[in-house]
C-alpha cells in the first residue's frame, strides 16, 4: 500500500511513487585544501618564526632546554597549520561559492557566481614542487583584495573549479557542460627576445636600490639580535661620512646594476607572455618562478590603456593594460601586454577588444604655451635666485645650485613641447581616446557604451587661458579619462559628438519659419 508521497523541488506533486530499492542521489561532501599544502604552511611561517627561535636559544644559552623550547614552537606552529587545514571546507552550492572556517568561530563567506569578475591561478615555486596551485577570486568588491582564496588545490582541481566558476559566472543559466572543453586560441605569445626591452620601462630599473634598502632595514631589525646595536650602527654611519668615495662607489654599483637587475626581474615576472581568447575570457598568462594565470572577462572589457614612457618611446615599445568593469587590482591584473614594439600592441588591443580608427586631435596652442610654462618656470626661478644669492654673498656654494637650474630650465623645453605633442583627443563613431603625459604617456581608449557622464574642469588659470579638462566619466578602469587644456569649443563640442542623445532635451528646437 503506497501512501502519500511529498513535495519535491519547487513544491510540484511527484508524477508517481518512488520506485523499491532505488538508491537516493549521492552528496557531495565540502571539498579541502590538498594535505600536501601542509609541508608548506609551515615553511611560509618560518620567517614570523625565526626571530622568536634565535631569541629563545640565545636566551637559554643554546642548552638543550632551549632547543627543547624552539621544538616546541616548531611543533605549535605544524599544529595550528594542520588545525587551519581541517577547520576549512569550499563548495559551488547551486549558483554560489561556499567557504567555510570553523576554528574557534563559524566563520561562512557565500560569493554569488555572477559577481566574479576573474579567476587566477599561480603556481609559487613550492606550490609548483608538489603539483600544487593558488586560486583567487576576485569580485571587483573588495578593492585591491581578492574575495577569496584557495591556496592548495591540485593544479587539475584549480582548472576544474577555473572553468566551472568562469563559465556559470558568465552564463549562469546554462548548466550544461561542454562536452568538447574550453576553446582556447593564441592571441600573441611574447618572444623571448623582447624582454630585453624590460629595463626601458623603468620601474625595475630602482630595483637595486630596493634590496639595498631591504638589507639595511632588516639590519636595524635583526640588529639587536645579531649583537649590532645602534651605537654600532651610528659608528659605521660616521666611518662612511668620513669616507665619501666609497659611498659615492657604492652608489654607482647600484647604478651600474640597474639595467641588470632591472632586467631580470622583469624577466622572472614577465616570462613566457601569453594573451589569449578562451571560453569568452582573455586569460594573460606569465611568470618564471611564479607562474600567474589571469582571466577577464571580455564582455566586461571597456577599452585598453597603451602607455609608454621617454626610453620606451625612443624605443619604439608599449606597454597595455585592458579597461574592465568591476576589476580589482587593474594594474597588475589588466595587464594586456608587456612592453612590446607598438605596432604589435595595436594589432593586439585591435584583434582582442577592437580598434581606435581615426586621428587625435590637436589642442589649441595656448596649451602648448601653459607645457612650456610648467616646465622651464619653476626652474627658471630658481636660476633667477641663485644669480641673486651669488651676488649678494659672494658665496660659491650657489653656483652648485645655479648650474643644475639653468640644465633642467633649457631641458624644460623640449619637454614642454614634447607634453604638447603628446595632447589628443578624438572619437571614431565606436570608441573615443584621449592621450596624455610626457615622462609617461598614456593614451586610454574606451568604447562609447561606457561613458557614464561628463565633467568639465577649469582652474582660474584655465579661465584666464580660455581653455578647460575635459572628464569622461567611464565605470571602468580609473573611472574618469581626461583631456587636458582643450579648447572651450571643443570641451562643448565633443560631448555632443559622443554622447548627442543626452543633450538633445537640452537644445531649443529652431524656430519656425513665419507664414
Amino acid at each position: 500500500m503506497t501512501g502519500p508521497v511529498p513535495p519535491q523541488g519547487d513544491g510540484a506533486p511527484q508524477a508517481g511513487p518512488e520506485p523499491m530499492g532505488e538508491a537516493p542521489p549521492p552528496v557531495r561532501a565540502p571539498l579541502r585544501l590538498h594535505p600536501k599544502v601542509l609541508l608548506i604552511d609551515p615553511v611560509r611561517m618560518l620567517p614570523s618564526l625565526l626571530l622568536p627561535l634565535v631569541g629563545v636559544l640565545f636566551v637559554g644559552g643554546f642548552s638543550a632546554r632551549s632547543y627543547i623550547w624552539a621544538a616546541l614552537g616548531v611543533a605549535g606552529t605544524v599544529a595550528f597549520a594542520v588545525v587551519r587545514w581541517a577547520t576549512f571546507t569550499y563548495e559551488i552550492v547551486g549558483d554560489r561559492l561556499e567557504t567555510k572556517r570553523s576554528l574557534i568561530s563559524r566563520s561562512v563567506r557565500t560569493i554569488p557566481l555572477e559577481r566574479i569578475r576573474g579567476v587566477d591561478v599561480s603556481t609559487p615555486p613550492m606550490h609548483r614542487l608538489l603539483g600544487l596551485a593558488v586560486l583567487k577570486i576576485d569580485t571587483g568588491a573588495s578593492g585591491d583584495d581578492e574575495e577569496a582564496e584557495l591556496d592548495g588545490v591540485t593544479l587539475e582541481e584549480a582548472e576544474r573549479l577555473k572553468s566551472v566558476l568562469l563559465r556559470r559566472a558568465a552564463r549562469p543559466e546554462v548548466h550544461v557542460p561542454h562536452p568538447a572543453g574550453p576553446q582556447e586560441r593564441v592571441i600573441v605569445s611574447v618572444p623571448r627576445r623582447w624582454l630585453l626591452y624590460g629595463p626601458l620601462s623603468g620601474a625595475y630599473l630602482l630595483t637595486p636600490f630596493a634590496l639595498a634598502g631591504g638589507a639595511i632595514g632588516l639590519a636595524f631589525q635583526w640588529g639587536d639580535d645579531l649583537g649590532l646595536d645602534q651605537d654600532a650602527a651610528w659608528s659605521a654611519g660616521e666611518w662612511l661620512w668620513g669616507h665619501p668615495y666609497l659611498l659615492l662607489v657604492a652608489v654607482l654599483l647600484l647604478v651600474v646594476a640597474m639595467p641588470f637587475t632591472g632586467g631580470l626581474m622583469y624577466a622572472i615576472f614577465n616570462w613566457d607572455f601569453r594573451l589569449k581568447r578562451r571560453d569568452g575570457y582573455l586569460v594573460a598568462e606569465r611568470g618564471l618562478i611564479n607562474r600567474r594565470s589571469v582571466s577577464l572577462e571580455s564582455s566586461r572589457v571597456r577599452g585598453y590603456e597603451i602607455v609608454d614612457g621617454l626610453a620606451e618611446r625612443w624605443a619604439g615599445v608599449v606597454r597595455a593594460w585592458a579597461i574592465v568593469t568591476g576589476l580589482g587590482d587593474s594594474q597588475t591584473r589588466g595587464q594586456l601586454l608587456p612592453d612590446v614594439p607598438r605596432p604589435v600592441a595595436h594589432q593586439v588591443t585591435g584583434e582582442a577588444i577592437g580598434p581606435y580608427l581615426a586621428t587625435l586631435r590637436a589642442h589649441p596652442p595656448v596649451a602648448r604655451n601653459r607645457r612650456l610654462f610648467r616646465a622651464v618656470f619653476p626652474w627658471a626661478v630658481l636660476a633667477v635666485a641663485s644669480v641673486l644669492a651669488v651676488w649678494a654673498t659672494g658665496s660659491a656654494l650657489w653656483w652648485v645650485l645655479l648650474v643644475p637650474a639653468l640644465l633642467l630650465a633649457g631641458a624644460g623645453v623640449p619637454l614642454g613641447l614634447d607634453r604638447y605633442a603628446s595632447l589628443g583627443h578624438g572619437y571614431d563613431g565606436v570608441r573615443l581616446a584621449v592621450r596624455s603625459g610626457s615622462l609617461r604617456r598614456s593614451q586610454a581608449v574606451v568604447e562609447r557604451r561606457a561613458v557614464v557622464g561628463w565633467r568639465l574642469r577649469q582652474t582660474w588659470f584655465q579661465r584666464r587661458a580660455g581653455v578647460l579638462t575635459l572628464i569622461a566619466g567611464v565605470g571602468a578602469g580609473k573611472g574618469g579619462y581626461s583631456a587636458i587644456d582643450v579648447s572651450e569649443a571643443q570641451g562643448a563640442a565633443f560631448p555632443a559628438e559622443v554622447t548627442p542623445e543626452w543633450l538633445a532635451p537640452f537644445l531649443e528646437p529652431p524656430t519656425p519659419p513665419a507664414s
